[in-house]
């Protein structure tokens, strides 16, 4: 039976999430009073992580048990390629972020990452790359206080002057 296969996955999905969500209530130890506790966003990304788990246990529950419409439409695989080299962009997003910014690296991971998923207007993904990387600021350094990476040496000047020019700092 199919979901005997499948369905092992998302159940252990969702029991990992779980006690992960209980643990990560330890670091709101360190929360400042009327601030966000660092525990808050790894919570939330998890209680993402359940849910999503649920909807796929769901959607292989019902298929299981003759709701054959239940996906009609599969995306294509992934080639293996794109896989890695969307495993490198990630890696070189962490491994760069401290030499030249948060900023920088945020915009050139955001226009890799679109092109590798096909994206090829030129306006579009800069339009995202702008607002996706000015929306990221603002998250994270006015409601999250989070610490970012600014560079060195001219990219550090570079991201203080882009903080002042967006009313961050």
């Amino acid at each position: 039976m199919k979901l005997t296969r499948t369905a092992p996955a998302p159940v252990a999905g969702i029991l990992l999430s779980t006690a992960l969500f209980f643990q990560a209530g330890s670091l709101n130890e360190i929360a400042q009073p009327g601030q966000l506790g660092p525990g808050f966003w790894p919570r939330l990304a998890l209680i993402g992580l359940a849910l999503a788990c649920v909807a796929k246990l769901i959607v292989d529950v019902r298929f299981a048990y003759g709701e054959r419409d239940v996906c009609p439409a599969l995306p294509p695989p992934v080639s293996r390629a794109r896989l890695v080299a969307g495993i490198a962009f990630i890696g070189l997003y962490v491994l760069l972020a401290p030499f030249i910014g948060f900023v920088l690296a945020t915009v050139g991971f955001i226009a890799a990452f679109m092109w590798l998923s096909g994206a090829r207007s030129v306006p579009m993904i800069a339009g995202n790359v702008a607002v996706g990387t000015v929306l990221l600021l603002y998250v994270f350094i006015k409601f999250v206080y989070l610490p970012l990476p600014k560079g060195d040496g001219l990219f550090e000047s570079f991201t203080l002057a882009l903080y002042r020019a967006l009313y961050l700092f």
